[in-house]
């Protein structure tokens, strides 16, 4: 599994190389060594099709949250980078399924990117409610797909520095042009709107925005505006992060990774999770 940047200075950033804060949470999120999974099932036949489950053997088929990783849906970036986050998860009692899926240049992008999103989800064991936490590109599909859901599966979203607003994203090329490599040309104007958390109706369950205030890879401002666009259905709430950038809620032991553990689960004992951040 990958852990490069499609930057080629880290993983998952703008297209252009982090710098500064960003830099900094990046390098200690890539220290942690990779942790694998207690099961992996699949899901289609394509290698990135499948799911790794974290947690006690005897809870393995009965997730808490469902993760969707980021990386400007582009193949080089893959789950490794969360599996450490998965697994402090599962240490602090809840079970988790990180989910991979078709990138672009592994046979991903429009449409088979989001079909593989539905069909994963789908396979998740278990049928209590859970949460669907994505970061980034990650966040995105999360709240495309949870706008597409019916409210049983899903008990909340969380989504961490979300791409939400796909046509900004568009103008002003994250990621080097990412929404473009993802839809292809014609798509960004055919499809984009039908794909975009902006303009999609809000998801029937709680969503909560997490996002560095201090993020040079996504604009706080996309979680800003998809907040006042969904302010009427009083279900979407914005949670800042301050002197925050990009990474560090994905960092077990930072002050950023204990905020987001009680977001996902306001009962959840984060002190529990192992200390490896700073």
């Amino acid at each position: 599994m990958s852990r490069r940047s499609e930057t080629g200075a880290g993983l998952p950033g703008s297209g252009s190389a982090e710098r500064g804060r960003d830099a900094a949470e990046l390098t200690a999120l890539l220290a942690l060594p990779p942790v694998p999974p207690g099961r992996t099932l699949r899901y289609g036949p394509h290698p990135s099709q499948v799911v790794d489950l974290y947690g006690p053997p005897g809870r393995l088929t009965d997730p808490r949250v469902v993760v969707l990783h980021g990386g400007f849906w582009r193949e080089a970036y893959d789950r490794t980078h969360l599996t450490p986050f998965a697994a402090a998860l599962a240490a602090a009692g809840l079970p988790v399924a990180l989910v991979e899926y078709r990138r672009v240049g592994g046979g991903g992008g429009y449409p088979e990117t989001f079909e593989d999103v539905t069909t994963a989800l789908a396979a998740v064991p278990g049928d209590r409610p859970h949460v669907l936490l994505g970061h980034s590109a990650g966040g995105q599909l999360a709240l495309w797909a949870a706008a597409r859901t019916p409210p049983g599966p899903l008990s909340a979203v969380v989504a961490v520095a979300p791409v939400c607003d796909l046509a900004a994203a568009h103008t002003l090329r994250l990621g080097a042009g990412a929404v473009s490599a993802l839809l292809g040309d014609d798509g960004t104007g055919s499809v984009l709107p039908g794909l975009d958390p902006l303009r999609l109706p809000a998801p029937p369950c709680p969503v909560t925005l997490l996002h560095g205030t201090d993020d040079g890879q996504v604009p706080f401002a996309l979680s800003e505006r998809y907040a006042a666009a969904h302010r009427r259905t009083g279900t979407v709430r914005l949670h800042p992060l301050d002197a925050t950038g990009h990474y560090a809620p994905f960092t077990p032991g930072t002050p950023a990774f204990r905020t987001l553990i009680r977001l996902i689960h306001p009962g959840t004992a984060a002190d529990r999770c192992p200390s490896t951040g700073e």
